[in-house]
């Protein structure tokens, strides 16, 4: 689906225009067009593909809508594939956008994100001085705004740890516990899984040799590595204390399981007291003292019960019960 078709000029917005006008505004010096499309089928992408003069390589991973994000150079032409991240409830709804930039030209795709890029274009209108170096700036609106919209993401996910390590130590939560810290580890390799390699392509973007497109723009891409470059030590870090919280969590229910094994000990002994006592006095022999004794039998009782009492204190006092 077409979502835009704008033409620029030094700077300035000229004109909506239509599809078929487009290799007319291209032809104009210091002009450009940003066209922005949205889950396109394989008929849209071959008219720009032919409107624009799009390589074939960078059209197929295109297609695919599910590269590792990349920035790539075909010639005088740049293409980058950047993954977007949603919360749609408590999951990650995950989706693709591939910006096609040349000299005169910006095409932006997105596909699997129902969130829109308005706000990119109207920055990118609003700042005419920075719009006159044309489409390279695009590509670092564009580029810096997914970026940007990392960070709600790293936020809500630092949050959802706080949450589960306030329920650590709240009895009977081990089980729900291990389980919602291993879900949130997943949702942070999603997140590390689109800035680790987005990381590694914007260094290529400045300093040294950069591509022809983006020339002068080094300070802007800088940024936007420096942004990355934060989320991904934030990501580290939260892995960190996500394994820490695992090993407190294991610690706890071992703990626990050696308090009950101290229970169980505690209670063996004493009926093993109990048991001693009344299996010496269950034997019967002929010439027991105790079987003639009219007080015997209370007796017995009395020291069974008073060594079971005495036991039950002393693992009281120690902590086993």
């Amino acid at each position: 689906m077409l979502i835009n078709c704008v033409a620029y000029e030094n700077g300035k917005k000229l004109a909506d225009i239509t599809v078929e006008a487009i290799s007319e505004y291209l032809a104009r010096p210091d002009c450009f067009v940003w066209v922005a499309l949205k889950d396109p089928g394989p008929g849209e992408l071959a008219v720009m593909q032919h409107e624009f003069g799009l390589h074939d390589l960078a059209v197929e991973d295109a297609r695919k809508t599910n590269q590792r994000p990349k920035i790539d150079e075909y010639g005088d032409e740049l293409f980058g594939a950047l993954k977007t991240i949603e919360l749609e409830g408590d999951e990650f709804q995950v989706g693709e956008v591939d910006v096609f930039v040349g000299p005169n030209y910006v095409l932006s795709v997105r596909n699997g994100t129902q969130r829109g890029f308005v706000d990119v274009r109207n920055r990118c209108e609003r700042e005419p001085h920075l719009l006159r170096q044309g489409s390279g700036f695009v590509f670092y609106a564009l580029m810096d705004a997914v970026v940007d919209r990392y960070f709600p993401v790293l936020d809500g996910l630092e949050a959802e740890l706080e949450s589960i390590e306030e329920r650590i130590f709240a009895q009977g939560s081990a089980r729900a516990t291990i389980e919602a810290l291993y879900v949130l580890k997943g949702k942070l390799m999603i997140l590390k899984h689109a800035v680790s390699p987005l990381m590694e392509a914007a260094g290529k973007l400045y300093g040294g040799r950069v591509p022809a497109v983006v020339a002068g723009m080094g300070d802007y891409f800088r940024d936007v590595y420096d942004h990355l470059y934060r989320i991904n030590q934030a990501i580290e870090s939260i892995r960190d204390m996500i394994g820490t919280a695992l090993q407190v969590n294991l610690g706890l229910i071992a703990i626990a399981e050696s308090e009950v094994n101290k229970k169980l000990a505690a209670w063996a002994a004493i009926f093993a007291v109990a048991t001693a006592l009344a299996g010496i006095w269950g034997m019967n022999f002929k010439h027991m003292p105790e079987l003639d004794w009219i007080f015997g039998y209370p007796f017995a009782l009395s020291l069974i019960t008073v060594s079971c009492v005495v036991l039950y204190t002393r693992f009281k006092k120690t902590g086993w019960l």
